[in-house]
């Protein structure tokens, strides 16, 4: 399975029904040049196969594989997660770094643009903590914006996640995510791809990854996304493999809402919180979840046992102040709060609060109110 997927010009159905017609897969290397053709093999593929190329190909892989501690999973093994069989083109091999069983936990894809509002970014961490402090497995490309604020909602649940990369399991992309790489796989996290090491970032790889990410979850959550998004092949893969579709809706007059918001229109289920997400997975996966959590016994425990400290006034008004759907740079604060609060009082709020977590502090020193 290795050496086809490594041999030009020849895609994952293809070689899915070539090893349909043989007993065995190994039996493959027998063949003879005109039964390679049989198989509907471009002469190219059945050329390089016929020379010893792609056996040549895979045991020089298998030797990259096993210097990066990783692993291969095939069709035929029985880890190979059982919902990305369903699709109608699942990879014949995937390389895997990290924990290969999560890969076949419920899960759910939370994908949107590379480029989120305050708001976008928000509502992502905040929706992917509370759905995997619930054991439900965020899956997500990685990629800047959407994927990575994912990610990281799922680790500060300090629940795994699972990484779909466009890229070999061992080139991270984009560069500035290597520290989130390790802290996935420290986690007891995956990383996974179709792509062989070494595969560098070119873009037709990664709208292929993207029925990866759909194929190993339940459903699919859309937060921000433009009219020309990448995040559309990811829903319309969503839609084709019968997987449930999420959209969280947005402002209508901005950009990266006009994706969920048409989603929404055609039917996908509107989410403002993870109850919405969690009454409509199906039962038995529901009843699989609590149990684990121990929810069926327990009440729900909120994100304290102690009443949220009571804010100076200063806070209050710099709170009032600041919105969880936009940025507001610390001069724009400063000129709001001229008349209400001395320019040490709005630093040393700002300060408290951040420490409580009720706000972030965004490059360029932009503060935006956290849900």
């Amino acid at each position: 399975m290795l050496a086809l997927t490594l041999t030009p010009n020849l895609g994952p159905k293809r070689i899915v029904d070539a090893i349909a017609q043989l007993q065995r897969p190994g039996q493959i290397f027998a063949l003879t040049l005109t039964e390679l053709e049989g198989l509907r093999f471009p002469a190219e593929a059945a050329q390089f196969i016929f020379d010893g190329k792609a056996r040549r190909a895979a045991d020089a892989e298998w030797e990259k594989i096993a210097q990066q501690v990783a692993t291969i999973l095939t069709l035929g093994c029985p880890e190979y997660p059982e919902r990305l069989k369903e699709i109608y083109d699942p990879p014949p091999v995937l390389w895997v770094r990290g924990s290969v069983p999560l890969l076949s936990r419920p899960s759910i894809a939370v994908v949107g643009t590379r480029h989120p509002s305050p708001y976008g970014t928000n509502v992502a961490e905040m929706l992917s903590r509370d759905l995997a402090a619930r054991r439900l497995v965020i899956v997500s490309g990685m990629a800047r914006g959407i994927d990575t604020c994912a990610h990281r909602g799922a680790l500060t649940a300090h629940t795994p996640t699972i990484a779909v990369w466009g890229t070999g399991i061992d080139v991270v992309y984009p560069k500035e995510n290597k520290k989130l790489a390790d802290e996935i796989i420290a986690t007891g996290g995956t990383i996974v791809s179709e792509m062989p090491m070494g595969t560098f970032p070119a873009p037709q790889n990664f709208p292929r990854r993207n029925r990866i990410i759909s194929g190993l979850s339940i459903g699919v959550l859309v937060v921000e996304a433009s009219e020309n998004s990448g995040t559309r092949v990811t829903a319309r893969c969503a839609a084709e493999q019968d997987r449930d579709l999420y959209a969280v809706p947005g402002n209508v007059t901005a950009k990266n809402s006009w994706t969920p918001n048409t989603l929404i229109k055609q039917g996908a289920k509107l989410v403002g919180s993870w109850e919405d997400v969690w009454e409509d997975l199906p039962s038995q996966v529901r009843l699989q979840l609590e149990q684990e959590a121990g929810l069926e016994s327990h009440p729900e425990a909120g994100a304290s046992l102690l009443a949220d400290p009571v804010l100076r006034s200063e806070e209050s008004i710099v709170l009032k102040t600041l919105r969880a759907d936009e940025s507001l740079q610390i001069d724009e604060l400063l000129e709001k709060l001229e008349t209400q609060l001395t320019s040490s009082e709005v630093f040393t709020a700002l300060f408290e609060l951040e420490l409580s977590g009720r706000i972030r502090c965004l490059p360029g020193r932009n503060y935006v109110r956290n849900l």
